[in-house]
Formats: C-alpha cells, structure tokens, sequence
C-alpha cells in the first residue's frame, strides 16, 4: 500500500450557498454543469458538484472525483426561506480569509458582456481601475468570481461571441498570514507545485500559484503572451499581504466559524489509506482523521491557517464507494 502526491489533484473548493436553484442557474450561465448531487436529507443539507464538462472539457466525462476544478455548492435546507441568511464571501471582516475562486475565458470582453446581459452585478468590471485583463463578478451570493483570459485582452476586443464550453474552473484563492509556512505545507506536506510567483511589490502583496501538474509540465510563459497557466484547472491561489507573518495576533477566518461561507478545499489521492498514513507522518493538524465520526471515507486536514483540506480517494484509480 504506497501513495504518489504526483497522483493528487485538487478536486473541488465548497461554497455554502442560500438557495442553490439560484446558484446552479449562474454557475450554468458560466458553462458550468451539474456533475453529482449528494442528498443528506436526515443531516439536513445537500451537496451541488458542477464542473466543465462539455466535450473539449479537460476532464469530459470523468467521476467527479477524479477531475479538477470542481466546485461544490452546500446548501442547508431553509436558507433559501431565510430573509436574514447570508453567507460571508470571506473579503470583508468579520469573515476575511477565502477571496475568489476564478474562470478563465475565451474572449473576455463578450464573456463579461454575457454576465452582464444577464443580469448579475461585478465588483470590478474590466474598465474599472488599472488592472484591465482581469474582471471580477459576483454570483448570487456575493462571492467574487474572477475572469481572466487565455487569448491577449488587446486581441478579443471586437470579437462579440464567447463559447461558455470552453471556459475553465482555474483556481481558488485564499489568504495567508505567512507565505514561507504555508508554502512549504503545500509543497512538503500536500505535494503540490509551485507553477507561478507573482510579486506585486509596490502594492505590498505576493500571489503564489500551486497545483498538481501531473503529466502536463507548466510551461514557463505561454506561446501568446498571457498567463501560462490560464488554460489549467485546479489551481490553488495563495496571497501574501507582507508584514501579516510578524503580527503576533492577526489570523484570517477560515470560513467554518461565525460568519460562515467558504468551507474547503478538497484533494482527491490515489490511495486514501496510504495518504492519510503519509500524512500522519508528516505531523498534519487533523480536523477529522479518517477513523473518526460516522464517515469513514473522507479526512480533514488543517493548513497553517486553519482552512480545511478535505481528503477523499480518488474513485477512478480505486473504486471505494458509490459516489
């Protein structure tokens, strides 16, 4: 029994969400399609996964465990009956922690146009301020979903049409108190790659970009100028505002205390069993090992932070449950 980080994806991130009909309804305008639904009626909750899966998709037709850039929508039953339930998109306190997760598009220009036509609001449009290849805009509950592009903004600009099925789930972004600390959980410990540093000095932050490249090496700048791993899913973002690693008390929220919102990112490994193991050697802060509680197929791991990283076998090398 043995485990190969080289064979880890970054499965899904989980957002709680008000009234899940509402949020499907977006994430589909985006090109995203309902992959699985996990009904846990006597707990009170279910359990969205959406993902890309139209046929030039990276991961077309796969068991949604074994992909990446899955997104998972948990809604418990109610809150959409709920005049005063609202989640906390994790970029304003008291919550600020998780910031954006992010979809790469064709032609920029016409996909924001599409969100717009459509009805939904944007944080930022991309005319706003000076960063002008990068859009954010807001889903039903206020979480900030990023646009970015694969093809040069400049050359997209008169293109007036977006193909939604060629979209991609690139990454999910999170704060961190200390870079070298949580850098070297997600490379020592999650086996994962750094792909791409961006420091923006004079702003006073670093954007780290980490993942599994499995059989599909990051080249280091991509053939049309824009970034390289734009055309990837499964992309951990992690942002480093400087100075935060010397103030002894700061601490951003994980999403799992009071005000609730994001929950997790999960891993998907080749052997669960063997994984946890190596995990257990590497002296991880454990949520929930996988012998506790009543679900035994699932683990939940603590990051420097105390963000959850949930761990489930991924079903396609090991085929464990009937998900």
């Amino acid at each position: 029994m043995a485990t190969d980080p080289k064979k880890y994806a970054l499965n899904h991130t989980m957002l709680r969400v008000k009234d899940p009909q509402r949020s499907i309804k977006f994430y589909e305008l985006l090109g995203m399609k309902r992959i699985n639904k996990i009904e846990n009626p006597d707990a009170k909750f279910d359990l969205y996964f959406l993902a890309y899966d139209s046929p030039n998709s990276l991961a077309a037709g796969e068991h949604w465990t074994a992909r990446q850039g899955v997104l998972e929508l948990t809604h418990n039953y109610g809150t959409e009956k709920d005049d005063n339930f609202k989640v906390a998109n994790g970029n304003s306190e008291p919550g600020k922690g998780f910031g954006h997760i992010c979809v790469s598009v064709d032609h920029i220009q016409a996909a924001c146009q599409r969100i717009e036509d459509a009805g939904y609001k944007f944080q930022k449009k991309l005319t706003d301020g000076r960063m002008r290849s990068i859009a954010f805009a807001l889903d039903p509950d206020g979480y900030w979903v990023e646009i970015i592009a694969f093809n040069p903004v400049e050359k997209t600009e008169n293109v007036k049409e977006t193909d939604p099925g060629s979209y991609r789930f690139n990454h999910s972004m999170i704060r961190v108190k200390d870079n070298e600390k949580s850098l070297k959980f997600y490379q020592d410990v999650m086996g994962m790659t750094l792909f791409r540093t961006s420091e923006q000095e004079s702003a006073g932050f670093n954007l780290y970009f980490l993942g599994y490249p499995g059989n599909n090496p990051v080249p280091k700048e991509s053939a049309n100028g824009v970034n390289p791993t734009a055309e990837r899913e499964g992309i951990l973002e992690l942002t480093w505002n400087y100075g935060t690693e010397k103030e002894a008390n700061f601490k951003y929220h994980n999403g799992n205390d009071q005000p609730q919102g994001f929950g997790h990112i999960c891993i998907s490994v080749d052997d669960l069993d063997a994984a946890c193991k190596r995990f257990e050697e590497k002296d991880v802060n454990w949520k929930k090992r996988l012998t506790d509680g009543r679900m035994k197929d699932i683990a939940f791991i603590l990051d420097p932070d105390n963000y959850w990283i949930e761990v489930i076998q991924n079903q396609k090398i090991k085929r464990t449950s009937n998900w």
